[in-house]
């Protein structure tokens, strides 16, 4: 690269870089020569356009950066509201040393999906704690077997994962009466769970999780917290059982 190219180079990062030195710049410059530095720049871009691919890497990169610490921000300030909300349902290891976060709708096939995942985990990893957090996005029927789900948890912890096992290996369309029917199928008698129903730590249960799902930009399921990471979708067995191996290693 001569001379001329190398200081039209310089002069047009300082000027993309520096807004206040870019005008200023310019002031200095008589047309014809930003004119002259315009051409020299497109034709390098030209001649050398791995330096954009380059430059839109490093980008994504730096915001990736940036929306990870942002993430782990929000996760620290909403720590005891995402992971230790008494109203929200917990399985596994009650005080164990990893803390998996699922966000789900019982209506979500994906959701549906990682359930046997999430039991072997379960089952594999005497030391993991599951928080599940309800997220009834897909309309009202998905509301009503959330209710009911956290209901259960509330008035009868221990039936809870018969339920909630249940309602994720339904098959067919979600309705309050098949919401009922299993609730009565693990011994949760009808008339309970609709004065279970009317608890008002329920709907503060689900604005929590709507309001945390909002802040970390979940807007679908399901999606996973792990550690200070936040992973959207149906996140498979060998990346979840990394995930946790790493999260433990760094403890």
């Amino acid at each position: 690269m001569n001379f001329r190219i190398l200081f039209a180079t310089i002069l047009a990062i300082l000027m993309l870089s520096m807004p206040l030195s870019a005008s200023a710049a310019e002031d200095s410059l008589t047309p014809l020569q930003i004119e002259e530095v315009e051409s020299i720049i497109e034709e390098y871009l030209v001649d050398n356009p791995e330096i954009l691919i380059r430059a839109m890497n490093a980008y994504r990169a730096k915001q990736k950066r940036a929306d990870m610490e942002r993430q782990a921000r929000i996760l620290a300030h909403m720590d005891k509201e995402l992971r230790h909300n008494p109203n929200s349902p917990v399985a596994g290891n009650p005080q164990g040393d990893i803390t998996i976060v699922e966000f789900f709708d019982y209506r979500c096939q994906y959701c549906k999906m990682v359930l046997p995942m999430i039991k072997k985990l379960l089952e594999a990893d005497s030391n993991i704690r599951v928080v599940f957090k309800e997220l009834p996005i897909l309309g009202p029927d998905s509301v009503i077997a959330s209710q009911a789900a956290i209901a259960v948890w509330k008035f009868a912890p221990e039936k809870y994962m018969r339920f909630h096992i249940a309602m994720m290996n339904s098959r067919g369309k979600v309705t309050e009466k098949k919401v009922f029917r299993l609730a009565d199928d693990i011994g949760v008698d009808s008339d309970k769970l609709r004065q279970w129903l009317k608890d008002p730590a329920i709907e503060k249960e689900l604005a929590s999780t709507s309001r945390i799902a909002e802040a970390l930009g979940i807007s679908g399921t399901p999606a996973f917290v792990i550690g200070d990471q936040v992973v959207p979708g149906a996140i498979d067995e060998e990346t979840l059982n990394q995930m946790v191996a790493e999260l433990r290693r760094n403890k």
